[in-house]
């Protein structure tokens, strides 16, 4: 079959057939901006299902479906090259020759599957039409060329797996802030709901899912990220060392990151492989938002650079993909996860080390030290020795501790410590950050 009919089947599917029933996201996205709508984040992680919220919105404010043009480019019937992207807008004229382009949303998943696919995009803005909404997942493809061919046209937004919050929608639950945090069953079923969304992570999908096939489904979103967005994209041949680099990172997370340490390691047994090539693949993690480094807080932005460095999983549910997670881990998940809400929500995080350390620096002002059980007092005291450390250091006159289910509020040195529930701090953000 010529490509032109394949599309022109592709487009007439969609318009034919109604759209996949979604839970809204909390994420606002505008239309009709006049900037290309730009959508990244990891696999699976809902930025498809964003999509068609945006185009619902489209279509409910009046628009006809015809009017949207939407393009899944993992979809294995399309076989694309760049000089031949201009098919799509030949098929779509042939189908509608009516139509009035300079009104049409065009809407392309996963772009970064065709090499060059910017320069197609700058052409439809300039020429076609401003209602442009893209997908990627890969940061580094579309932060480059968005920074070369459409510096200044596109607005970017991170999706990322639910949010607390989003996960008690899906989950149709819903309270009450502040009152049902002293409603003790609303409250025990918040634990609940809280200690799921911990220890399974929260991908769309997963959230639906029984216990005995959401590991299944989070080993196979792994697998995918490992060989599509990583062995295939960079035409990785040593996947030994990129599993054993991912793991180990699996294992240190909370600890600051050794690439060095890592390379003895493989030397030792044997396995040659350079230094660069380690920082490499650490570059490629992040680039397909597998992973997130964090640098330590200094006030010299040089120094920061070149100090330790922490990295952390995007999701629980990955973490539990590569590594078997006892409850004695729990502190590791809970850190894990408080780092991508802090992410999610200012994006601006170090964490400080010293004699003492705190986990997190919010915005170079705000500490947060995030313990799962304060029951044990030298684990206390160790914790609140670290806050206290970096509240001197920030001249903070508030820090956070953030636990499982402990609460309490401390005063000491001139500084006030809140420990605060992991679900109500994600639940009351504004307040706090």
């Amino acid at each position: 079959m010529k490509k032109k009919e394949l599309i022109k089947i592709l487009i007439r599917e969609f318009h034919s057939s109604t759209l996949p029933s979604y839970i809204p996201r909390s994420i606002t996205i505008p239309t009709n901006s006049g900037k290309i709508i730009t959508l990244v984040g990891p696999r699976r992680s809902g930025k498809t299902y964003m999509l068609y919220q945006i185009i619902d919105d489209i279509i409910k404010a009046g628009n006809s479906k015809e009017n949207v043009l939407y393009i899944n480019f993992e979809d294995e019937r399309l076989d694309l090259q760049i000089s031949e992207m201009d098919i799509i807008l030949q098929a779509y004229r042939e189908l509608y020759p009516s139509i009035n382009f300079q009104k049409t949303y065009f809407f392309f998943d996963e772009i970064q599957n065709i090499n060059g696919w910017e320069k197609f995009i700058r052409r439809i803005y300039d020429s076609i039409s401003k209602n442009i909404y893209i997908t990627g997942s890969n940061s580094k493809l579309l932060g480059e060329e968005i920074a070369t061919s459409l510096r200044g046209r596109t607005l970017k937004y991170e999706v990322l797996p639910l949010s607390f919050e989003e996960f008690l929608i899906f989950k149709k639950t819903k309270i009450e802030i502040p009152q049902d945090f002293y409603n003790s069953s609303v409250q025990a079923k918040l634990i609940n709901l809280f200690h799921e969304y911990m220890t399974w992570g929260s991908f769309p999908e997963i959230v639906f899912q029984s216990n005995e096939l959401k590991l299944k489904i989070l080993q196979e979103y792994y697998d995918v990220m490992i060989y599509r967005d990583l062995i295939e994209r960079y035409k990785i041949t040593d996947t030994f060392i990129l599993k054993y680099l991912i793991k180990r990172l699996a294992e240190t997370i909370t600890k600051p990151l050794s690439i060095n340490k890592i390379y003895n390691e493989l030397k030792s047994q044997g396995i040659k492989i350079g230094k660069n090539t380690l920082y490499e693949y650490l570059e490629y993690l992040e680039n397909a938002f597998l992973i997130r480094k964090i640098l330590k807080y200094g006030r010299s932005v040089v120094r920061s650079e070149l100090s330790d460095k922490k990295a952390y999983i995007v999701d629980n549910g990955i973490l539990r993909a590569i590594k078997i997670y006892e409850k004695e881990d729990f502190g590791i998940l809970l850190e894990n996860l408080m780092f991508r809400e802090l992410h999610r929500k200012t994006g601006k995080i170090s964490f400080y080390k010293d004699q003492k350390e705190c986990d997190f620096v919010v915005n170079e002002k705000i500490p947060v030290q995030v313990c799962f059980d304060l029951s044990h007092d030298e684990v206390k005291k160790r914790e609140i020795a670290g806050i206290m450390a970096c509240c001197k250091q920030l001249h903070a006159q508030k820090g956070y501790i953030i636990t499982f289910d402990d609460e309490d509020s401390l005063f000491t040195n001139g500084c006030t410590y809140e420990i605060i529930p992991a679900y109500k701090w994600l639940l009351e953000q504004d307040r706090y950050i």
